[in-house]
C-alpha cells in the first residue's frame, strides 16, 4: 500500500471508493493495530465487495491515478476531524466516522425526483442490457401512481419481445396504459405516439423504457439521441429526466457506463439496481464526486419495496452495517 502520509499532497479523483478500505489500514496502522482491517472486512461483508477489493485491481496499470489524491485527502481530513484521537482505536467509532465522512461526500446526490416541474413530465430510461431498466420503469410507474399521479408508459425497447411484453404486464398489474409497437419498430416512433397520446389523455408523467446497450455501441447510443430528438419536437424541455439505470454489482464498469451515457446524452438520474447480493455499492462515491449526478433510486430486490429513494445517511448506513 501507498503511504498515505507520503502521497496526500496534491491532485484529485472519483476513485475515493477504491481506496476507503486503504484509508482505513492506515488509520490502523497509526494507531498500532495490525490486522484491523481485515477483521473490519469479515464482519461487515460477506464475498466480495467494495471493502475486499485490492487498489490495484482498480488502478490503471496499477498506478495511482492524478485525481485520487485530493479525494482521499478530503476523507482523511474529515476523518481526523470527527474522531478524537482515542475514537481511531475504536472500531465502532471508526465505522461511525466513516458512515459519516460517505454521508458527505454522498448528500450532493440526494435529490428527489420532482415530477411536477412539466406536464407530461417524461423521463426516458437508459441503460446496458440486463440492469433491470423494465422492471425499474414498473416500479417507479407503481409509485407516482400511489402519489396520485397519472402516468403512461412507453416500450421503445422494441429489439426484445419479452420487455415489450414485461412494461405491458406491469402495466396491466398497475392500471397503467402501455404504449407499444410490433416488435423491431423504430423506438423514436413508439416515443413519438406515446408523446401524443399522453398529452392528449392529460398525463402527469411518461416513462419511456428503451433498449438495452453496451456504453460502446454508437450505433444504438445514436438511436437514443434521435428518441431524444423526437421527444423535444413535442416539447423542447423534454426529456425532463435521462436516468441512468445500472447494476449495483458491476463495480468500475458501472462508473464506465456513467461516464458513457452522461457525454452522450447528459444524464440528470441515476437509478442503481441489484444492491442485495453485496455491497458493491461503493461505485455510488466515484460516480456521485466525478459526474454530480442526482442518484435518484436505489434497489435491493424484486419487490416493489425493494426500490427506495436514495438517502445519503441510509446508503451509508446500509453499506457499513450495524455496529456490533
Amino acid at each position: 500500500m501507498v503511504p498515505i502520509r507520503g502521497v496526500l499532497r496534491k491532485t484529485p479523483s472519483a476513485l475515493v471508493a477504491c481506496w476507503l478500505p486503504n484509508l482505513i489500514d492506515a488509520m490502523a496502522d497509526e494507531n498500532k493495530k495490525p490486522g484491523f482491517i481485515k477483521r473490519l472486512r469479515a464482519r461487515l461483508n460477506k464475498g466480495d465487495s467494495w471493502l475486499t477489493r485490492d487498489i490495484t485491481e482498480l488502478m490503471p496499470g496499477g498506478r495511482i491515478d492524478d485525481g485520487v489524491l485530493e479525494e482521499i485527502e478530503r476523507v482523511m481530513e474529515s476523518l481526523n476531524k470527527s474522531l478524537a484521537r482515542k475514537e481511531k482505536q475504536d472500531m465502532d467509532a471508526l465505522r461511525e466516522g466513516l458512515k459519516q465522512t460517505i454521508a458527505e461526500l454522498l448528500k450532493p446526490a440526494e435529490k428527489t425526483l420532482d415530477v411536477s416541474t412539466a406536464k407530461p413530465y417524461v423521463i426516458l430510461m437508459v441503460g446496458v442490457n440486463g440492469a433491470g431498466k423494465t422492471t425499474t420503469a414498473g416500479k417507479i410507474a407503481r409509485k407516482l401512481q400511489a402519489d396520485g399521479k397519472r402516468v403512461m408508459l412507453a416500450a421503445a425497447d422494441t429489439f426484445r419481445a419479452a420487455a415489450v411484453e414485461q412494461l405491458q404486464t406491469w402495466g396491466e398489474r398497475n392500471g397503467v396504459p402501455v404504449v407499444a409497437q410490433a416488435s423491431g419498430a423504430d423506438p423514436a416512433a413508439v416515443v413519438f405516439d406515446a408523446m401524443a397520446a399522453a398529452s392528449a389523455r392529460d398525463v402527469d408523467v411518461l416513462i419511456a423504457d428503451t433498449a438495452g446497450r453496451l456504453q460502446t455501441q454508437q450505433g444504438l447510443m445514436d438511436e437514443l439521441a434521435k428518441v431524444r430528438r423526437v421527444i423535444a419536437r413535442h416539447d423542447e424541455t423534454a426529456p425532463h429526466e435521462v436516468m441512468l439505470v445500472i447494476d449495483g454489482s458491476q463495480g468500475q464498469n458501472a462508473l464506465q457506463q456513467a461516464r458513457q451515457f452522461h457525454k452522450a446524452l447528459t444524464l440528470t438520474g441515476i437509478t442503481v439496481t441489484k444492491l442485495d447480493g453485496s455491497a458493491k455499492g461503493g461505485i455510488l462515491l466515484p460516480i456521485a464526486a466525478e459526474l454530480g449526478i442526482a442518484v435518484r433510486y436505489v434497489g435491493i430486490g424484486e419487490q416493489l419495496d425493494d426500490l427506495q429513494p436514495f438517502t445519503a445517511e441510509g446508503f451509508a448506513d446500509a453499506l457499513l452495517g450495524e455496529s456490533q
